[in-house]
């Protein structure tokens, strides 16, 4: 369980820095009644994406969950391999296509044509089909074999992951509301310039963490140097 938590956890801080949610959270960081209004886009992406997945993973997978292997057989830790391969595949594509990919325009919105919960739902649903790393999780998830409870426990902890920037800017504007619109405008302009490369550093990093979990746990029945090596990662 605790090494789910960390597999999670990598992939969902490695998510989290999307510009389809921070880059409307920015903006509405700018004008009326900012802090409210970054609350309810962060609740309503958070509730979304929580609702989806768990529609996945306690829905669909509790019914493709009898006819995948027993855990014993190393079943998690050879998702955890592919679900980690994957991860470093789609950081490799990033960094091939960082430079496009930053001088791309932002998305197209106004943040003051609807409400803070409709904005957020809808970026979140139009998202979630093509939301890899998520689904890169929930298999995870799923391949562990924890039951309901503990899968929505976990997807609980992914989505409170992805949205950490956005509940930084929060704080930022509760905290230092004085200096939040130098901090949202150096914000911004970072995440457009950069945010191909870090993503695909943090893609990257999860990945190879998580490689590394399922390969030593594979290996770990064979020898005694990868059984101390599993066992001070999952620690």
């Amino acid at each position: 369980m605790l090494r789910l938590i960390g597999i999670v956890i990598s992939i969902g801080l490695a998510d989290s820095l999307n510009p389809s949610t921070i880059g409307p959270a920015l903006y509405m960081a700018t004008g009326e009644r900012a802090r409210g209004r970054v609350a309810e886009f962060t609740l309503a992406v958070f509730a979304v994406y929580f609702v989806g997945g768990a529609a996945i993973a306690v829905g669909a997978g509790q019914l493709i969950r009898p006819i995948l292997p027993h855990p014993r057989h190393h079943i998690a830790d050879i998702v955890e391999v592919a679900v980690g391969v994957a991860m470093i595949g789609a950081a490799a594509l990033l960094w091939r296509h960082r430079e496009r990919l930053a001088h791309r325009d932002p998305p197209d919105f106004d943040p003051h044509g609807r409400s803070s919960w409709v904005l957020g739902a809808s970026i979140t649903a139009l998202e979630l089909p093509t939301a890899f790393p998520y689904f890169a999780a929930i298999a995870a998830i799923l391949g562990a074999g924890l039951g309901p409870v503990r899968d929505l426990v976990l997807l609980f902890a992914f989505n409170l992951c992805f949205v950490l920037p956005l509940l930084a800017m929060i704080a930022t504007l509760t905290f230092a509301p004085e200096s939040s619109d130098r901090l949202v405008t150096a914000g911004r302009n970072f995440l457009q310039r950069h945010w191909p490369a870090v993503l695909a550093g943090l893609a990257f990093l999860a990945g190879v963490f998580i490689v590394t979990l399922g390969a030593t746990g594979i290996g770990a029945t064979h020898s005694r140097f990868l059984r101390r090596l599993h066992r001070t990662l999952r620690g």
